[in-house]
C-alpha cells in the first residue's frame, strides 16, 4: 500500500472499471522478395561497404504511388530466366483490390568475393567527379575524385540514373556600411551581406565588377570561380559577419564598401525514368544545415526516398577523408560544374541469383547492431502485419526450391507470436493434377492456396492501336491479399474472404468449372472462378489444413485476431499480484471484449453465454501454478462458419394437401 507518513490530505486517482481490450488491425499485408530498387538492409561493417550505409526495417507504403517511389516500377528484376517483377505486380494488385497498408522487405542477394564475404562495391552504381587536370588549386592528388555520386541502394537500376547538377547564383549583394560614412578618425563599421547566415559560401569580386562571371557562351556551362575568390561567411562572436578564406582559414571583416559578393548554391536534379527529383538551393559548405553533403547523404537524408547521395572526401557523410571539404571548395565546385550536362551512374549489378534462403532471410545479429534482419525474418519484427506472401517463390526453376520457399513462408506464419496467415501461389501453368500434387506437400492451418493464375493487360507495354493489348499472367496472391483487406474493412475478419469480385483482371488462366472445383475444394485448394453476369470471384475459403476444426480461413483469422488483441492489451497484468482481484479484472476485460465481438456477428449464439466463456479462478490454476508465478485463463468462443453449401430442399405440394 502507499506510504502515509506526514499528516495531511492525500488525493489519489483510482479506477473502478476494467481495462479495455482494443482489437488489432487485420488488413496489413507484408511481402518479401525482389524489387527493382529500394531499401534493403546490409551489413555496414562488410569490407568495401559505405561507412554510413543504413540497415532499415521493412518499409511501409500506403499506395502504389508510394511503392513506385520507394521500390521502382514494374520493369524486370533479378538474374533468373524469368525476370518478371512479381512483387511489384502483387503490390499493384493489392492496392487495386482495396488494400491500404503494405510492408515490403526487399531481398537483395549480394555478390560474394573469394572469401565468401559480401562485396558491396560490386552492386552499387557510382559516378566519380574528377577534378579537371588544369583545374584551379588546391587540386587533390592525381586520380582522386573531388566527389562521387553513389546510389543509396544496390541494383542494376542505378545504372539508369540521370544526374544533372547546375550552378545557380543569387542576385548580387552590395557590401556597404550599415551606418553610412564614419566620422573623421573613427573606425569604419564593417559591412553586411544581407540575407546570408553563417557557413554560406560566396564569391567575391572587385568593386569595379558590374556582374560576376557568367556562362561560357561556347559550352553553355557556368564559369568556374577564381581560385582565390571563394569565402565562407563566419561570425566574430560579437554579431559581426566575417569572411573566412577556405584555403588558409584566415578571417577578415566584411568590407564596408568597394566589393561585390555572389551567393553560390547548387540545384541537383535526379532523373530516373518518368521520375524527377529536384533539390534546389543546396550549399557547398558541409557545416551548413542545407549543404549538399547533409541533404543528400547516405544515412539520414531529408528525403527518405532519395535515390543517390554525394560522397565527398572529408565530409561527415563520407567519414574520414584526405582533407576537409573546406579546403576543396574550389576544385569541388569546378568539378560539379562539369555535370551541368546529364551524366549516368554505372557499375550497379543485381548481385547473385535469388535463392529460397535469401527470401527466408536471417535474424538480426544481437552482437552486431549494424546487421539487421532480412527477408521474411525482417517482417517478423513488424507486429502490424496480418497477411504475408512471397510472390517470388513461384519463380524458382525446380520443384524443390519452390517447396522450400513455401515451407519457409508457412514456418514464418506459425512462429510464436507471429499472428498472421500466409497466401500461397500455385506453380505457373499448373494443371489440375499438378496443383493437387503441389498442395499435397503442405499441411498448415496458417496458410491458404488459391488457383489458378490470373491474366491482366500488361501495363508495361506501350499501347499499339493496330494490335490487340498485350496480356500478362500473374500469380493470385496480391489480388487475394487485397480482397482480404477489403473484406476486413467492409465486413470484418470473421467474414470469409470469398464470393468477392477480383478487380483489375481480364480472365483466369485456367477455367475452373463446377466439376473441377468438386475435386479441388475438398483438398483445400480455393478456386478462382468466372460466373456469367457476376464477374470473376474468389470461390473458396479453406486453409491447407487436414484438421477439420481449422478448415476455414475466416476461423483461423478470427482466432488470430482474438489472440493478438488479448495478448497486446493484457501486458499490464505481468508482475501484478496474482490473486483473486487480478483474476476478476482479467475476466472482466476479456468478457467485455468478447461481448463486442459477439455483437458484430463474429460468434454464434443468441446470447453471450452461448457465444463464449472466460474462466480465471481456482478451477484453472493449481497451487503449483501460483507458486511458480503462472496465471492461467481459459477462454472458449463459438466462431461462425461460412455457409459454404447453401441447400434448398424443394418437393411437390398438392393443392388439397393438409399441412401437418
Amino acid at each position: 500500500m502507499p506510504e502515509y507518513l506526514t499528516p495531511g490530505v492525500y488525493l489519489e486517482e483510482t479506477s473502478f472499471r476494467s481495462k479495455s481490450i482494443e482489437g488489432v488491425a487485420t488488413s496489413t499485408f507484408g511481402m518479401a522478395g525482389l524489387t527493382r530498387y529500394g531499401p534493403t538492409p546490409y551489413d555496414i561493417t562488410a569490407p568495401g561497404s559505405d561507412p554510413m550505409a543504413m540497415t532499415p526495417q521493412p518499409t511501409l507504403v500506403t499506395s502504389y504511388t508510394e511503392f513506385e517511389r520507394a521500390f521502382g516500377g514494374l520493369d524486370g528484376v533479378g538474374l533468373a530466366t524469368d525476370q518478371r517483377n512479381y512483387l511489384a505486380f502483387a503490390a499493384r494488385a493489392f492496392f487495386g483490390n482495396g488494400g491500404r497498408r503494405l510492408y515490403v522487405s526487399r531481398v537483395f542477394p549480394f555478390a560474394l568475393d573469394a572469401n565468401e564475404a559480401i562485396d558491396l562495391t560490386k552492386n552499387f552504381a557510382t559516378l566519380p567527379i574528377p577534378v579537371p587536370p588544369d583545374g584551379p588549386p588546391p587540386v587533390p592528388p592525381a586520380g582522386a575524385p573531388a566527389a562521387t555520386w553513389r546510389t543509396r541502394w544496390p541494383g542494376a537500376a542505378g545504372n539508369e540514373f540521370n544526374i544533372r547538377v547546375s550552378l545557380q547564383r543569387s542576385k548580387n549583394v552590395l557590401i556597404g556600411s550599415t551606418a553610412g560614412a564614419a566620422p573623421p578618425g573613427a573606425t569604419p563599421k564593417p559591412g553586411v551581406l544581407q540575407g546570408l547566415g553563417s557557413d554560406a559560401v560566396v564569391e567575391m569580386y572587385a568593386g569595379d565588377a558590374k556582374i560576376p562571371p557568367g556562362t561560357d557562351p561556347k559550352s553553355g556551362n557556368p564559369n568556374p570561380p577564381a581560385a582565390d575568390s571563394l569565402r565562407i561567411v563566419g561570425n566574430d562572436g560579437k554579431g559581426n559577419q566575417t569572411l573566412i578564406d577556405p584555403a588558409t582559414g584566415a578571417s577578415t571583416p566584411v568590407p564596408a564598401a568597394g566589393a561585390l559578393a555572389s551567393h553560390l548554391t547548387l540545384t541537383v536534379t535526379v532523373s530516373w525514368g518518368r521520375r524527377t527529383d529536384v533539390y534546389p538551393g543546396l550549399e557547398l559548405n558541409p557545416a551548413h544545415p542545407r549543404s549538399i553533403a547533409n541533404i543528400l547523404q547516405a544515412a539520414d537524408p531529408n528525403d527518405e526516398a532519395c535515390l543517390v547521395w554525394l560522397d565527398i572526401p572529408g565530409s561527415p557523410a563520407a567519414g574520414p577523408g584526405p582533407a576537409p571539404v573546406s579546403d576543396q571548395l574550389t576544385p569541388l565546385l569546378t568539378a560539379l560544374l562539369t555535370l551541368s550536362q546529364p551524366k549516368y551512374l554505372t557499375g550497379g549489378t543485381e548481385g547473385a541469383a535469388l535463392s529460397p534462403d535469401a527470401i527466408k532471410g536471417e535474424k538480426a545479429d544481437p552482437d552486431n547492431v549494424n546487421k539487421a534482419a532480412t527477408g521474411l525474418e525482417a517482417l517478423l519484427e513488424v507486429e502490424d502485419i496480418a497477411i504475408v506472401a512471397s510472390p517470388n517463390a513461384i519463380g524458382f526453376s525446380t520443384e524443390a526450391e519452390r517447396k522450400t520457399a513455401v515451407d519457409d513462408l508457412i514456418a514464418h506464419c506459425e512462429a510464436p507470436h507471429a499472428y498472421r496467415i500466409g497466401i500461397i501461389d500455385p506453380p505457373a501453368n499448373a494443371s489440375l493434377s499438378e496443383v493437387r500434387t503441389f498442395r499435397s506437400q503442405f499441411d498448415s492451418t496458417y496458410a491458404a492456396l488459391y488457383y489458378p493464375w490470373v491474366e491482366i493487360v500488361d501495363p508495361t507495354v506501350r499501347v499499339d492501336p493496330s494490335a490487340a493489348p498485350a496480356r500478362l499472367d500473374l500469380p493470385p496472391s496480391g489480388f487475394t491479399a487485397g480482397i482480404y483487406a477489403r473484406n476486413d474493412v467492409q465486413r470484418g475478419v470473421h467474414k470469409a474472404p470469398a464470393n468477392e469480385v477480383i478487380l483489375g483482371i481480364t480472365k483466369f488462366v485456367q477455367n475452373v468449372t463446377y466439376d473441377r472445383q468438386a475435386v479441388l475444394n475438398p483438398e483445400g485448394i480455393n478456386a478462382l472462378r468466372f460466373f456469367e453476369g457476376r464477374a470473376n470471384r474468389v470461390w473458396g475459403a479453406r486453409t491447407i489444413s487436414s484438421d477439420p476444426e481449422w478448415k476455414y480461413v475466416n476461423v483461423r483469422r478470427l482466432f488470430v485476431y482474438l489472440e493478438h488483441s488479448i495478448d497486446k492489451s493484457t501486458q499490464w497484468a505481468v508482475f501484478e499480484p496474482n490473486n483473486e482481484r487480478l483474476w476478476a479484472s482479467i475476466r472482466q476485460s476479456i468478457e467485455d471484449f468478447l461481448l463486442v465481438v459477439w455483437r458484430t456477428g463474429a460468434l454464434m449464439g443468441t446470447k453471450p453465454e452461448e457465444a463464449f466463456f472466460v474462466r480465471c479462478d481456482r478451477t484453472t490454476m493449481a497451487q503449483n501454478d501460483l507458486d511458480n508465478g503462472r496465471l492461467i485463463c481459459l477462454i472458449g468462443v463459438a466462431p461462425t462458419y461460412p455457409a459454404e453449401f447453401v441447400i434448398f430442399r424443394i418437393g411437390q405440394w398438392t393443392a388439397d394437401a393438409q399441412q401437418a
